[in-house]
């Protein structure tokens, strides 16, 4: 089976010419009120990103990336998807918008994305209650996890068909107009070590959706 786009209207990769004015990674910039967020200036930020990373992650590769706004965590994880199946996803994040875990549903639901696993930091489940439950159905529906503890860690751990990655960040799932910066490091054992790590966690909520622990596979594509 082919591997299905990401639907963004008005947009594409490659040589083209974006359709909209974008600026480098180092300098997004926007002026915004919090918890608003529109598809022309998140597009704007991901096609800086776009034409500052490479398109073929390979073992070995690090990126460090400094931004001015609008360029969250999932902006990253965005960029991966677009070359290559996610099999595993942990996000650890102190807060987190609706918005984002229906971006997570739709990839899931469309076959792009695998299992999902939440760290989240202790208020989540009271500050960000709708949230917190639609991170729970997902969880339930992908055979994933959900684990409230005091965390305050911003990390997206990897696994996928081609390559595995890390993504080390200031910056929450969430967009937010402050400077964030943010390193990707394309390492399986390190992968491994951090899969290992959040497996450990045990969750606060006595309630939330539980899941064996992950495993990543020791043959990649058998």
């Amino acid at each position: 089976m082919d591997f299905p786009e990401l639907d963004f209207p008005e947009f594409s990769f490659g040589d083209d010419e974006p359709q909209e004015e974008t600026v480098p990674a180092q300098v997004v910039k926007s002026h915004h009120r919090y918890g608003h967020r529109h598809i022309s200036r998140k597009l704007t930020s991901e096609a800086a990103l776009a034409s500052s990373l490479d398109w073929h992650f390979r073992e070995g590769d690090c990126y460090h990336c400094f931004s001015f706004g609008d360029v969250d965590s999932l902006t990253y994880v965005k960029h991966v998807l677009r070359q290559q199946r996610i099999l595993y996803l942990a996000i650890s994040t102190w807060c987190m918008a609706g918005e984002d875990v229906e971006d997570l549903r739709s990839w899931h639901d469309r076959g792009m994305l695998g299992r999902v696993d939440f760290f989240v930091g202790e208020i989540f489940p009271g500050s960000y209650g709708e949230v917190y439950a639609a991170a729970q159905s997902l969880a339930a529906d992908c055979g994933g996890r959900v684990a409230v503890f005091r965390n305050h860690a911003k990390v997206s751990v990897i696994v996928g068909e081609r390559f595995d990655c890390l993504i080390e960040s200031s910056a929450n799932v969430n967009t937010n107009p402050r400077s964030e910066n943010t390193v990707l490091t394309v390492d399986r054992s390190l992968v491994r070590n951090y899969v290992d790590l959040f497996n450990g966690v045990i969750s606060f909520d006595k309630t939330a959706v539980t899941a064996p622990p992950y495993v990543i596979p020791e043959v990649r594509n058998p």
